[in-house]
């Protein structure tokens, strides 16, 4: 960072941490314990969806490496657009398999980051569910190296139970870095599971 950029208040962008996402199966031990949600075995990695046969190939050798797991237990890896562009490439396990998601997750983010295709990441989620069937996601954002919980309310048009959240965010401060500033706490209507 240079004087310039001290003066003017800039700062350099945190660095994304894909490690980050191990620390989800300890933080879901933590979810269920302060608020009751379990695993639902689903999560989806986002990203802004780029033309040209280099992204292909990598989509498909992304897809090709998690669909020849033979511990998978649901459907193959699957991709989905949603209605704002978006693509999401969606894995399924059983509730009890959340490591094998995170690694999953990490593996998708990773394989495109290595393909120079880091810059149309947007997050990652692994999806929670409790006892009355509300949902939730734990939202790992990419360019922020950061978490924060997503809770849509049900049975409502694109309505979010802030309570919940903020009350995931205090229980789960100790187990995942959680991004602070809640204007980045942006919806993810349309996302697999939810």
């Amino acid at each position: 960072m240079g004087f310039l950029d001290i003066l003017l208040g800039r700062t350099k962008p945190v660095a994304p941490d894909l490690d980050q996402l191990f620390a989800l199966p300890s933080a879901a031990v933590t979810l269920e314990a302060a608020a009751g949600f379990t695993p639902t075995g689903d999560g989806a990695v986002c990203f802004a969806t780029v033309e040209g046969a280099a992204f292909e190939q990598t989509h498909r050798e992304v897809q090709a490496l998690l669909d020849a797991d033979t511990d998978r237990s649901g459907p193959p890896v699957e991709l989905r657009q949603d209605d704002y562009g978006y693509s999401w490439l969606v894995s399924r396990r059983s509730p009890d398999q959340l490591p094998q998601l995170v690694n999953d997750l990490h593996a998708v983010n990773s394989s495109m980051e290595v393909n120079g295709f880091g810059p149309q990441l947007l997050c990652s989620l692994a999806d929670f569910q409790d006892d009355s069937g509300r949902r939730l996601a734990l939202v790992y954002l990419y360019k922020r190296g950061t978490f924060y919980p997503f809770a849509p309310l049900p049975g409502t048009v694109q309505r979010r139970d802030n309570p919940l959240e903020l009350r995931v965010k205090a229980a789960l401060a100790n187990d995942l870095r959680i991004e602070q500033d809640l204007n980045r706490w942006f919806p993810v209507w349309g996302a697999p599971g939810l």
